[in-house]
């Protein structure tokens, strides 16, 4: 009895060393995990294809964790809430971004994570959140694929309006246009010796064209010093002088006037004077 008493006492012990042990690793494991990574959440709207637990997480393109977990937003069936488990100190602020990139040609995708501006604040966790949320932004190959739709209406729209103007009437238009312009520019090219020496002949024009403008200037000059004279003319004493003038011109028009009228009457009693014998009393 006390042989066996002495052996259940031993395992006893073991069992407690051994638990003991175990609890102990997990414990400084568990301190190490903590302290070695940081965890965040980021929001993806729309289906997450190639991404899931494992998948890369990477910072400015260099690998620094990994995702730990998926799962969708009790709130909104649309979103897809990944949690990040990265390293610490990547100083992750306001502004950065994240999004789902192709992995090359493999089918695979990753979670690329922008580092932001260096003003910005370092993002913490809001009340109510577990984790600081990390926004997130659409890929290159999202903006992509979500803008081909887009691009193919415009390009349908362009096509319509295209086969719109390629009428019948349009195009045999169009080609009375070009062989117009086809005629024009040949005889443009067999006149171009004539073209030439007009302008040659322009070109020598024009080198006369600041003398004409000097004696044209010189003209304007003088005709305004005749308007210039003119006016003091009108205005001055010359006016009254000449008025005088006229007044003797009328004066001796009317001399004459009478002098001719007496000349057709009485032409001799004019020149040799009244010769008849008047009446003498006796």
């Amino acid at each position: 009895m006390e042989t066996r008493a002495n052996y259940v006492a031993v395992g006893a012990f073991v069992i407690a060393c051994m638990l003991g042990l175990v609890i102990t690793v997990v414990w400084l494991a568990g301190i190490q995990y903590s302290q070695e990574y940081e965890y965040f959440q980021t929001n993806f709207t729309g289906a997450v294809t190639g991404l899931g637990k494992g998948t890369v997480v990477r910072y400015n393109g260099i690998e620094v964790g990994r995702v730990t977990d998926l799962q969708f937003d009790p709130n909104d069936p649309r979103v897809v809430i990944a949690t990040l488990q990265v390293q610490p100190n990547l100083k992750i602020r306001t502004d950065s971004t994240s999004s789902i990139e192709p992995e090359g040609l493999t089918g695979g995708s990753y979670v690329e994570i922008s580092g932001g501006s260096k003003n910005a604040p370092l993002l913490t966790a809001k009340d109510g959140e577990r984790y600081p949320v990390i926004r997130s932004s659409p890929s290159a190959l999202q903006k992509i694929t979500t803008g081909v739709p887009e691009l193919l209406g415009k390009l349908n729209t362009a096509a319509d309006r295209l086969n719109d103007i390629l009428t019948p009437e349009n195009q045999a238009a169009l080609t009375h246009i070009l062989a117009n312009l086809d005629k024009t520019t040949s005889v443009l090219a067999a006149r171009s010796n004539d073209i030439d020496a007009t302008l040659g002949h322009i070109s020598e024009a024009s080198k006369g064209l600041p003398q004409t403008v000097a004696d044209t200037d010189a003209g304007v000059k003088k005709f305004g010093k005749l308007s210039d004279d003119a006016d003091a003319v009108v205005h001055g004493d010359s006016v009254a002088q000449l008025d005088g003038l006229l007044a003797d011109a009328r004066k001796l028009v009317a001399s004459l006037t009478k002098l001719s009228d007496q000349l057709n009457r009485q032409p001799t009693s004019v020149l040799f004077g009244d010769r008849r014998k008047g009446y003498t009393p006796k």
